[in-house]
C-alpha cells in the first residue's frame, strides 16, 4: 500500500508541476481548475500515508485542505 501511494504521489506531483508550468509560460489559466484538482488528490493522497504514519492532526490537515481544494476547483469550473 506505500509503494502505491508513493507512485501515485509522484504521478499527482509531476501533473500539478506540468499544469503549472504550463500555465506560467503560456500565460493561459484555463486549466487551473484541473492543477487544484490534482493538487487536492495529492494532499489527499499525502493525508492517507500520514494516517499510516500515525500522525493523525497532519493526516487530518490535510484532508480538510484536500476537501477545501475540490471545493475551489469545482466552484472555478462554473
Amino acid at each position: 500500500m506505500v509503494i502505491l501511494l508513493t507512485i501515485l504521489q509522484i504521478v499527482f506531483s509531476i501533473l500539478v508541476v506540468s499544469f503549472s508550468t504550463y500555465g506560467i509560460i503560456t500565460g493561459d489559466y484555463r486549466l487551473k481548475f484541473l492543477m487544484i484538482l490534482f493538487l487536492g488528490v495529492l494532499l489527499l493522497i499525502l493525508g492517507l500515508k500520514e494516517f499510516q504514519k500515525e500522525r493523525k492532526v497532519n493526516g487530518w490537515l490535510f484532508i480538510g485542505v484536500f476537501l477545501f481544494s475540490v471545493f475551489v476547483s469545482i466552484s472555478s469550473i462554473f
